[in-house]
């Protein structure tokens, strides 16, 4: 279950309280007029089934509660009510495959913009590959994907491209391979500095069987990458973390880039580019599997919504 928070001017508030009470999927309405601190608006608090979140949200918004008021959709910790129990119940589906929108479209606008967060994890993320490939320890590597926040705004560039958001694609693109360009530019200086000191060897730097996936790619790393996209798509949708993580661990983005900084500064050309290679393979296995997973779950999304609509046309029907 969902719990919404609706501020809207009082006439519309009562308008929208009637619909509520209407929703089989809506449960423990509470109202309460003028309870902004001008006066002017009211409050109605209710619990939602997660599957009908979108058709709510929808009303909601059509009505006009954002341009008067707010609609705030937080998750608790647990609902122990009957009427709730009811409300999820008469929602079509399970609750752990209801998508919310609203809220994906809140986190890629966040995931979009540039921040120099983002920029530090990555930074240290690709300097953290550079060192594991020097050394040959995949222990390294992983902590390097781990570390990595990129798939943050790649899954913002999939939401934006199935729901034709031009803006946050922008924002997203620039965010994604200016953070992958910039990364890489600067573990390339580092490197090199490195390199001229006498830190590091040309061997070390280009040998390591145990990292040479990096810069061997094949048709494994596009099916690979596949799989991690589907798998990182239904964890954001989904709210299950933990299954990220394991995203996280399978895709080599970070190490490509990483790895080309390295090669770079030593003069490896053909293996920077194999690394770009791996890098390019990796991004259009993700870009293809996260834009399918989520028109996927846009589709059964809408047929849901249209069942739930066709249940209550029929009864506003029988009961009229």
């Amino acid at each position: 279950m969902l719990t919404v928070r609706v501020t809207a001017p009082h006439e519309l508030a009562k308008e929208l309280c009637e619909r509520l009470k209407d929703e089989p999927t809506v449960s423990d309405i509470v109202y309460v007029p003028t309870a902004t601190a001008d006066g002017q608006g009211d409050l109605i608090h209710f619990e939602l089934a997660r599957e009908n979140a979108n058709n709510i949200m929808r009303m909601l918004r059509h009505a006009g509660v954002p341009a008067h008021g707010s609609i705030v959709v937080s998750e608790p910790i647990a609902v122990v009510s009957d009427a709730a129990a009811a409300a999820e119940r008469a929602a079509p589906g399970h609750p752990a495959d209801g998508v919310l929108w609203a809220q994906l479209a809140d986190r890629s606008r966040e995931d979009a913009r540039p921040s120099w967060s983002f920029f530090a994890f990555l930074l240290l993320a690709t300097l953290i590959a550079g060192i594991g490939r020097i050394l040959d320890q995949p222990i390294l590597i992983i902590g390097a994907m781990v570390v990595g926040p990129e798939f943050a705004p790649l899954a913002a560039i999939c939401y934006a491209v199935v729901r034709r958001r031009r803006g946050i694609a922008g924002m997203a693109s620039v965010t994604l391979f200016g953070g992958f360009a910039l990364c890489a530019a600067i573990a390339w200086a580092v490197w090199a500095v490195v390199y001229a000191f006498g830190l590091i060897t040309f061997e070390q730097a280009t040998t390591g069987p145990l990292t040479e996936f990096i810069i061997a790619p094949d048709v494994w790393s596009f099916v690979i990458a596949l799989l991690a996209g589907i798998a990182g798509v239904l964890s954001l949708t989904t709210s299950k973390s933990s299954a990220l993580v394991g995203v996280f661990i399978s895709i080599t983005t970070v190490p490509a880039v990483g790895t080309i900084g390295l090669t770079l500064a030593v003069g490896a050309w053909d293996e920077a580019l194999s690394a770009l290679t791996q890098l390019v393979v990796n991004l259009a296995g993700l870009f293809v599997a996260g834009i399918a997973t989520l028109y996927v779950q846009l589709k059964i999304g809408r047929r849901i919504g249209l069942r739930l609509e066709a249940r209550r046309a029929r009864r506003s029907a029988e009961n009229a």
